[in-house]
């Protein structure tokens, strides 16, 4: 037996027939004023087009419209289990060294063009249960812009209120090899939302989509003429930008302790299924440009995949 008002509507017609047979004599067709006003008074009998649906998005984003007096606590959701990666603190490296080494590998200081402040955000260091977050870089994720340099650009230095539009990497490498930072290495960078290394992924609150943004670093190598549309393969990326790849994997590698297992790619890690880049990528030649910079800087242990 299904108990009354919980999983069928409120018998408002049943009720109503016996007061209209009182005054009628008859059995008539509710008139509409009443049916309104019951509307209003019990909950559940009815509910206007004005009135947003339970459940749905209001005007606050927490599920409904924002309510004077205080507000019921959300229903409570059980904490997702907490996942983490080894850390390599015997692959870092001083600043000194560091330093050194870009310098015996040529690598340039990256050019700063920074993305809007909508495009980006920090580090989450607790999650909505109170419990500490991985939050120091232990990713590397390798993209590719789709668009020119200018277009990318332009999107990633545009404001943007909608948060379906917001995106940045950390990076990106242009043709002849330039390197341009849009995002430090602190901040998080929005450049893959729904997604996971292996079964690694942090999910910062109820309702949000598992994440390795927390913990990536984000770079994108500017993509070819013929690599603006939605193909499955274009030419390929310069020897520039392999050579500047590398370093900048490198001097990651040596500044947060990351083997070169850590060192993924979007179509890699997306779990919407909807991403392919960076496509065409020679991993041959990433890891020979790769062996060499590491040789260069005495890192051979950086080649390596732990």
């Amino acid at each position: 037996m299904t108990a009354l008002g919980l999983h069928q509507p409120f018998p408002v017609r049943s009720l109503l027939m016996p007061l209209f047979r009182q005054f009628h004599g008859r059995q008539p067709a509710p008139a509409p004023w009443l049916l309104l006003l019951l509307g209003l008074l019990l909950p559940g009998c009815g509910q206007l087009p004005w009135q947003p649906q339970p459940g749905g998005r209001g005007s606050d984003g927490s599920g409904g419209p924002a309510a004077p007096g205080p507000a019921a606590s959300p229903p409570a959701e059980q904490a997702p289990t907490l996942l983490s990666l080894a850390d390599h603190p015997d692959l870092r490296r001083s600043a000194a060294r560091i330093a050194r080494c870009a310098r015996q590998i040529g690598a340039a200081t990256p050019l700063i063009k920074p993305a809007d402040a909508s495009n980006f955000g920090d580090r989450l260091v607790k999650d909505a249960w109170g419990r500490e977050l991985p939050h120091r870089p232990q990713l590397i994720v390798l993209h590719e812009t789709v668009s020119s340099l200018e277009s990318t650009l332009a999107h990633f230095q545009r404001h943007h209120p909608d948060d379906n539009d917001q995106a940045s990497y950390h990076r990106l490498v242009d043709r002849d090899g330039t390197v341009i930072q849009l995002v430090p290495d602190g901040s998080r960078a929005y450049g893959a939302g729904q997604s996971a290394f292996g079964d690694f992924a942090l999910q910062s609150r109820p309702g949000r989509s598992p994440s390795i943004n927390n913990v990536a670093l984000h770079l994108s190598l500017v993509s070819p003429a013929d690599g603006s549309g939605d193909g499955e393969a274009h030419s390929g990326y310069s020897d520039a930008q392999y050579r500047a790849l590398a370093a900048q994997v490198l001097l990651w590698q040596a500044t947060y302790g990351l083997p070169l297992s850590r060192l993924t790619t979007h179509a890699a890690v997306d779990r919407s299924r909807t991403r392919t880049d960076p496509r065409s990528f020679n991993w041959t030649r990433f890891i020979d440009a790769h062996t060499r910079a590491a040789t260069t800087c005495g890192w051979p242990e950086l080649t390596r995949e732990l």
